[in-house]
């Protein structure tokens, strides 16, 4: 009797609407700003039902190295173009009362990026209240970090909704840790979206959603994948090992001065790629799955190990402290006509 391994609900999860849909849909748009790339995904009713999202426009700011300083200037104008971008589609006038909310567990650097957004958000609305000489331009903008369940109690939408009923702002920016599917978006990905959030989903910790229908006014989010599974390293490095197999095999007979496996080396191998002989004499039977099973079958074996861990880089709290401070800087630029710089 043949046996079979039930590999269907065994996909590794993710955040990013971008890795869910095929990049043919004919709903999706990709620009290019010199060496960052914006990816706009528009989810209508049958795309939301299969890929297990919700309806709306995801848009997705892909760059290399938040670190570099050009490279963080030109991210953080991308990404306030693109949030002025939606507060226009959802008719939010420059009056309009924004709440900021940075969810996450501050003492969890991965999950600490919404809390660090928060701590350089500009906030206004007392200097409103207390009728200071406020300059038009400014909005009136207020700031929370809520927290998480497992530290608070209180599920965190819970806490948003209260909030939201008392002071009742004309909209919500949420800024939350996500996850990728991918290693080479982790840290080098913004995504945000007119459709809110479920917190922790990610990562399988499913929490309330937060967006219009539970709160009550719009919800934008932004988020940044900053883990990936264990599953998700596993199944990137043995594609990648197809790739430098693929890579070596077509420069053997190059000079050493000329052929190099440093410089750019991810370019170098992007479009090499073992045929199925050559995956089957690499990894036998496993070498010709097809990405899903792939992925599938690393999943049973470290799931069932209790090894398919949550993983960041080593240089976590470098890249955390870079990604809130554009952030914020875009989302003050994008809130307050006054604010311009980063």
């Amino acid at each position: 009797m043949e046996n079979k391994i039930n590999l269907e609900d065994k996909l590794i999860r993710t955040d990013l609407v971008m890795e869910l849909v095929d990049e043919n849909n004919e709903d999706m748009v990709v620009e290019k700003l010199d060496d960052i790339t914006i990816t706009t995904v528009n989810v209508k009713k049958e795309t939301s039902s299969k890929i297990g999202k919700k309806e709306g426009i995801y848009v997705t700011i892909s760059f290399d190295d938040i670190t570099n300083f050009e490279t963080r200037e030109k991210v953080g104008k991308a990404l306030e173009m693109e949030i002025a971008k939606i507060i226009k589609r959802l008719n939010i006038k420059e009056d309009y009362e924004c709440l900021v909310i940075g969810l996450g567990n501050v003492k969890s650097t991965p999950d600490a990026l919404g809390p660090l957004v928060i701590q350089n958000t500009l906030v206004t609305r007392h200097l409103f209240i207390l009728n200071t000489n406020i300059k038009d331009g400014m909005r009136k903008v207020s700031a929370i970090s809520p927290g998480v369940m497992g530290t608070t109690g209180i599920e965190t939408s819970d806490i948003i909704k209260a909030i939201v009923d008392k002071i009742k702002p004309d909209f919500v920016i949420t800024i939350d840790s996500l996850a990728a599917l991918s290693i080479d978006r982790v840290n080098k990905t913004i995504q945000m979206t007119d459709t809110g959030i479920h917190p922790g989903s990610g990562i399988g910790n499913h929490r309330k959603e937060i967006s219009k229908d539970t709160i009550n006014v719009p919800v934008i989010a932004i988020g940044v994948p900053t883990v990936v599974e264990s599953a998700t390293i596993v199944n990137d490095t043995i594609n990648y090992l197809f790739k430098h197999l693929s890579y070596m095999k077509s420069n053997l007979d190059k000079s050493k001065l000329t052929f190099t496996k440093f410089d750019d080396y991810e370019e170098k191998i992007k479009n090499h790629n073992l045929d199925d002989n050559e995956k089957k004499e690499v990894l036998g039977l496993i070498g010709l799955l097809d990405e899903n099973d792939k992925k599938a079958l690393i999943l049973e074996v470290l799931n069932s190990l209790n090894y398919n861990l949550m993983v960041t880089p080593k240089e976590i709290d470098f890249i955390i402290a870079k990604l809130s401070d554009v952030i914020a800087s875009s989302i003050n630029n994008s809130l307050h006509r006054q604010i311009t710089h980063y």
